[in-house]
């Protein structure tokens, strides 16, 4: 298992600097990997500052040496496909190769969408995702890459440098089973990042039951032998920690590899935040 800290683009977090001494301590204090939110505004909140994660990323990468990096998770369907996939190969060069990059479809009501004319329908918005990673991955290539499809078109386009990982930069598919479209979808690449379908009562965690299920159906659908992540976790931790612990261990053993915790801005100031992240990750071993 490993552990990855999930922290905010917005509030006491939105500038690179901060949140590049906030990755530095985490390399430092044991966690395996530092992801940040993806908005424009900052979870819906128009009065709250925020700041480009991509950016920061670039930041992070300067002050750490080991920790992975990534996003979780950012919706393509608002992001032009090349470039996004020069940004991402930036932050890999600037890592030495140590980026993950998360993706959706994009939260329903999110103001990047809504208040600037960015596509609302979400069955859209899906075919857009699965065209723009066709996009993202042929233009890590290296090689002239042409595509006609739906909703983007690239003629004879080369990206240059390559990313450092092979066979390419990793790519975690967020959202929730067993919706089909995020199985199948995920199942194409190299991980799931998210949980389970949920109300607004119930629990979005998935339990080790569900873990399996979600591995039967990801090898159903799966034509690779690469490794392939499940990222679970992804909510503030809990007073009880014996119970927190209790948990990890359980998903562990039915096959997650990442636990991921969030750090959000509501832990109070930057002081409490800090001390939270130098606790290092609720460990199992």
């Amino acid at each position: 298992m490993r552990y990855g800290l999930e922290l905010a683009n917005g509030g006491v977090m939105a500038d690179p600097r901060t949140l590049a001494e906030l990755a530095r301590l985490a390399e430092e204090s044991g966690w395996d990997g530092v992801f940040l939110e993806d908005y424009i505004v900052w979870q819906g909140h128009g009065d709250l500052p925020a700041c480009d994660p991509w950016v920061a990323l670039a930041a992070m990468a300067l002050s750490t040496t080991r920790v992975r990096l990534g996003t979780t998770v950012p919706p393509l369907p608002r992001r032009r496909p090349w470039k996004l996939a020069r940004e991402v190969v930036t932050v890999d060069h600037l890592s030495n190769g140590r980026v993950t990059l998360g993706v959706g479809l994009g939260d329903i009501g999110d103001p990047g969408f809504t208040q600037v004319g960015e596509e609302l329908d979400t069955t859209r918005r899906a075919r857009m995702l699965d065209e723009g990673l066709a996009v993202l991955a042929g233009l890590w290539s290296g090689n002239p890459f042409t595509h006609d499809g739906e909703f983007y078109h690239v003629r004879d386009l080369r990206l240059l440098p390559r990313p450092l990982q092979t066979p390419r930069i990793p790519i975690w598919v967020g959202g929730n089973w067993p919706t089909r479209g995020v199985i199948r979808r995920a199942a194409r690449w190299d991980g799931f990042v998210g949980g389970r379908n949920h109300g607004p009562d119930e629990d979005w965690h998935l339990t080790p039951d569900e873990v399996r299920a979600l591995w039967a159906d990801i090898a159903r659908e799966r034509r690779s032998d690469e490794p392939f992540d499940i990222a679970l976790g992804g909510g503030e931790r809990g007073p009880d920690l014996d119970a927190e612990r209790a948990m990890i261990r359980a998903v562990a053993d039915a096959g997650a590899t990442w636990w991921m915790e969030y750090a959000p801005p509501t832990l109070g100031d930057l002081a409490a935040i800090c001390a939270r992240i130098a606790g290092g990750p609720v460990r199992i071993d």
